[in-house]
């Protein structure tokens, strides 16, 4: 369920470890020893790019790092590191997404392209994450 506050938009994922999913599809882990956090005020962000987490998730769903990036953010240039990917659902749509660590005093963050993934879009009106009009709401993807 999403929320807003002040403007923002809130909504829940859940974030699993991609690569606890594939050994525990391969018999190598349990099912349910896959590491996974829900968090319920994930801050929809469009003006953020990727999945970001706190240093803290990352460590939790035991992520390993695969690149710095430079990145741009309100406090200036900088560069952070990128971890392996995750699987990211929100609203019972899943999508694969590389993750982007942003100090624990930072929210989760949605960016464009996981909304672009899942085919989710804010509603500015209501102050909404919702299922992209112009795909009657229908998870869709383009392929043109």
């Amino acid at each position: 369920m999403e929320t807003a506050t002040m403007g923002r938009v809130l909504t829940e994922a859940t974030i699993e470890s991609l690569k606890d999913l594939w050994n525990a599809e391969q018999g190598l882990r349990p099912a349910d020893q896959v590491r996974r956090v829900t968090v319920t005020d994930a801050l929809v962000d469009t003006g953020a790019t990727l999945l970001s987490l706190p240093s803290r998730l990352i460590q939790q769903l035991g992520l390993a790092q695969t690149s710095t990036r430079r990145v741009s953010s309100s406090i200036g240039a900088g560069e952070a590191a990128m971890y392996e990917a995750v699987r990211l659902t929100i609203q019972g749509r899943s999508c694969t997404m590389d993750v982007l660590e942003v100090p624990d005093s930072g929210p989760v963050l949605i960016g464009q392209l996981p909304l672009v993934h899942l085919d989710l879009v804010v509603d500015l009106r209501n102050r909404a994450l919702i299922g992209n009009p112009a795909h009657g709401g229908e998870h869709i993807y383009e392929l043109y």
